[in-house]
């Protein structure tokens, strides 16, 4: 084995900027090109023809990315090992009219995207950002990034059952306010993003908002041995995949697979888009990356045959005031290392086979690994792993860092797992 890897807090320093800057799928994404442009990736249009040559390329759809990095001699039938990760994250999202009010409050009417734990929203200072798009097409980022909104909870005094337990009505009770005025005035909200974003009044025809809590993320405990902050489901990971990528091109290192990073949008909802996992992306990306090299359909089948993808999410570490919702034999720790996730009903892809994968990248980079399993009396959660495996038919492990408090407003991890995690992807990648 090797030596192991020394923990680099300068990783985590950099987790904790990416995260704070990605406060949207498409933020996520244009962070995330701008590492690759950095490395000396380019961008190439899915409408364009694209040629064989080596080197690091990548496709920006939305809230989606992939990137790859063809090594010289790369042939046909050159195999992929794949980094797979999502970019959302569960939020209120803005509606299409979102204007409203009531009893001298003006208010942002929003729908809930995902799963997230309702109760974290409440009382939260709440930013505002995501995609405009303007008459002719294009798109302009936007981020509000200071305290905006506010979805305040009902005082103790007109609720005295709440802490018997707290129930949210997912259409009354989540809608923040915003200011004060008893007219609701249809376009006030767009009008004021426009001006944030310097644009022209009324340029905007389109939008995909969401909130987001303004709260930088911040190491805590006695040691700063943890990190707290939003979004790490999945972005750490998105962050851990470009770190490895980037570092396996820039390295020199003689390549027999051809490293994929891909983060897709819409897992919080089932993955169903252009979009997301079970979208036609990334299976076009390799396909169009064969034939670039002059391959053929049978060298496409035999390039998928032998490709491998870790689907990289975070996973539950054991909580310590509910350890009995875990499975007993099966606790994994922050700072344990990434934990490899399985589940014999396939809601992981995981199986015998790619557990042998995962153990020799974490042998190779000399990082430690825990494995996660559901306690049998609770349902399974679920990952693009599965859907990456049915619909490629590329073989597919299960993999991540464990958190407490997944989908909250603000998870905690174990401040050194986000680079041990790195760490192994990096040496999965190098084959």
């Amino acid at each position: 084995m090797s030596a192991p890897a020394r923990f680099d807090r300068g990783h985590t320093d950099d987790l904790m900027s990416f995260l704070a800057a990605s406060p949207s799928p498409y933020h996520a994404v244009a962070n995330t090109a701008e590492r690759l442009e950095k490395a000396g990736f380019r961008q190439v249009a899915e409408t364009d023809a694209w040629d064989g040559t080596h080197g690091g390329k990548y496709v920006l759809r939305g809230g989606a990315i992939v990137a790859w990095y063809v090594p010289e001699g790369a042939e046909a039938h050159t195999p992929f090992h794949i980094i797979g990760a999502h970019t959302d994250s569960p939020s209120l999202r803005v509606k299409p009219r979102p204007d409203s009010g009531a009893h001298g409050w003006r208010q942002i009417a929003v729908e809930i995207y995902g799963g997230p734990l309702l109760n974290s929203w409440l009382d939260r200072d709440l930013g505002l950002a995501g995609r405009l798009t303007l008459r002719d097409g294009s798109f302009v980022l936007v981020n509000v990034d200071r305290p905006l909104l506010r979805v305040p909870q009902l005082a103790i005094h007109l609720d005295r059952t709440v802490n018997e337990g707290l129930k949210l009505d997912k259409q009354r009770h989540l809608q923040p306010v915003w200011g004060l005025g008893d007219e609701v005035r249809d376009g006030d909200l767009i009008a004021f993003l426009e001006q944030e974003a310097a644009l022209a009044a009324g340029s905007v025809t389109g939008w995909d908002l969401m909130t987001h809590p303004v709260e930088p993320p911040a190491y805590l405990g006695r040691e700063r041995e943890l990190v707290a902050g939003p979004r790490m489901d999945n972005l750490l990971s998105v962050h851990a995949g470009v770190a490895a990528l980037t570092a396996v091109a820039a390295s020199g290192a003689p390549l027999t697979r051809i490293p994929v990073l891909a983060a897709f949008d819409h897992e919080e909802n089932g993955s169903q888009s252009d979009t997301g996992a079970d979208g036609p992306l990334l299976g076009s990306v390799l396909e169009r990356s064969v034939l670039a090299r002059g391959g053929t359909f049978e060298d496409r089948a035999r390039a998928f045959a032998a490709s491998v993808c870790l689907s990289s999410d975070t996973g539950h570490a054991v909580h310590p005031n509910y350890a009995e919702r875990h499975d007993p034999t099966h606790h994994p720790r922050v700072n344990g290392g990434p934990i490899l996730k399985v589940n014999v009903n396939n809601r992981y892809a995981t199986d015998g086979s790619g557990r042998a994968v995962f153990a020799a990248a974490c042998e190779k980079a000399g990082v430690p690994f825990q494995s996660f399993v559901s306690n049998n009396s609770m349902p399974c959660g679920t990952t693009i792993g599965p859907i990456t495996a049915a619909r490629h038919g590329i073989r597919t492990v299960d993999i991540g860092v464990a958190i407490l408090s997944m989908h909250s407003v603000r998870e905690l991890c174990g401040a050194d797992d986000p680079f041990l995690l790195a760490n192994a992807l990096t040496a999965f990648l190098e084959g």
